[in-house]
């Protein structure tokens, strides 16, 4: 009779893998790599991501109540750098679903910054605050970042082209919103003094903000299914089709469905901390001397689009113009045509009154903006000096309201 061999100790592969496994096929170990690669991707994300070390930093300053323009200043480092990790985020999760939604998620994410910090602004009831963060992010966008990627772009080049097409669109777009924003301010700037309209104005101003929002929904529907070819820019997916070297780099350094959504959620929610406290020490800071005019007109719009900046000038320096007005002008439309009309809704529903009456100031530097900026663009073409003008402009602009009083619209 044969004796069968004992198998308790006999491995079922060779090396033992039934007793022992690789320590790189461990499951703790391939979540250890995997956190230890998405922390990589982020950190090649911008070049501003070495400022994320403000993190435990406003966190102390904050939980230890310490000086109010110290846990303002670092809370709006921690959210310009947070706002670089959304970017990375909602990029990378476009990847993962189709065009429509990729659009409407850029849309959605895009100037969550500015969103969440009006939002707290507007609970608080500083309207002046949420109407200076949502003029000061249109400036922004439209002269100092268009001026920086004409600038940045076209200094060692003779001048660069971009689709004329959608360029005159988004520059039309930007008309009506500034009509639309002017004409409350006029209502009440032709009015007698002693004729009280606050009434008619709140009427006037969310009557307002739901054509802007219908506007701005039909734009959608113009730049992703009618007219998508005026807005696809081939020129953002060429890398990844260059080669197979190319894409497999581009690949490997794009986050997953889950974890975008997980980071996500994680980064919103640390900007709404920091957010609820730069809303809550502007005061302390407008007590140094600084108006409130300039730090929601400046101050914040800077803060909220700093990964916008440094995305849209490193994209017209490699001459991807399209790309590069599609995120600064269209970033302006989203403010213009979605946050602000939004924000009016949204103080609607929670019992806030907030107005689109703006100051005539700002109502003047608007127009003056817009004009300039389709000036600059009505030819499909930039050079260096055209963006010179554009931050020239804004200099300008910031100037005038470092001195404007606080005067409530």
């Amino acid at each position: 009779m044969a004796i069968l061999p004992n198998l308790e100790n006999v491995p079922l592969l060779p090396g033992g893998l039934s007793n022992t496994l690789h320590p790189s096929l461990r499951p703790d170990s391939f979540t250890r790599k995997r956190l230890l690669k998405i922390c990589k991707i982020i950190w090649k994300a911008s070049p501003l991501m070495p400022l994320l070390v403000f993190l435990p930093i406003a966190l102390a300053v904050t939980m230890l109540n310490l000086n109010g323009v110290l846990i303002f200043t670092t809370n709006a480092i921690v959210c310009a750098v947070l706002s670089v990790i959304l970017g990375k985020c909602t990029e990378d999760l476009s990847e993962h679903v189709g065009s429509t939604l990729a659009s409407v998620l850029n849309a959605t994410l895009g100037n969550v910054i500015e969103l969440i910090v009006s939002y707290y602004a507007l609970k608080a009831g500083q309207f002046d605050v949420v109407k200076s963060s949502m003029m000061g992010s249109i400036f922004s966008n439209l002269l100092l970042v268009t001026g920086c990627c004409f600038l940045f772009g076209g200094y060692n080049r003779i001048q660069q082209t971009f689709n004329i097409t959608a360029a005159q669109t988004m520059s039309s777009l930007m008309a009506i919103s500034c009509a639309s924003l002017a004409i409350p301010t006029v209502f009440v700037a032709t009015l007698p003094k002693s004729l009280n309209e606050q009434t008619n104005i709140l009427k006037i101003s969310r009557f307002t903000a739901i054509v802007l929002l219908i506007v701005y929904a039909l734009f959608m529907v113009f730049q992703l299914k009618t007219h998508i070819r005026f807005f696809d820019n081939s020129e953002a997916n060429a890398i990844v089709a260059k080669s197979n070297e190319e894409a497999e780099e581009f690949e490997d350094n794009l986050l997953g469905k889950k974890e975008c959504c997980i980071i996500l959620a994680l980064t919103t929610y640390l900007v709404s901390k920091s957010a609820d406290q730069i809303v809550e020490r502007i005061n302390d800071v407008a007590a140094t001397g600084l108006s409130k005019s300039f730090i929601a007109l400046i101050l914040i719009p800077i803060i909220g689009n700093a990964a916008e900046h440094v995305t849209s000038i490193f994209v017209a320096m490699n001459d991807k113009m399209d790309l590069a007005l599609n995120i600064s002008i269209g970033s302006s439309i989203q403010i213009a045509l979605f946050c602000t009309p939004l924000l009016v809704v949204i103080g609607w529903m929670i019992g806030q009154p907030m107005t689109l009456q703006f100051t005539v100031l700002e109502v003047i530097t608007l127009f003056i903006s817009i004009f300039l900026n389709g000036y600059l663009i009505a030819d499909g073409e930039s050079n260096w000096l055209e963006g010179c003008l554009g931050v020239a402009l804004y200099l300008l602009i910031s100037i005038a309201f470092f001195f404007y009083p606080d005067v409530s619209a």
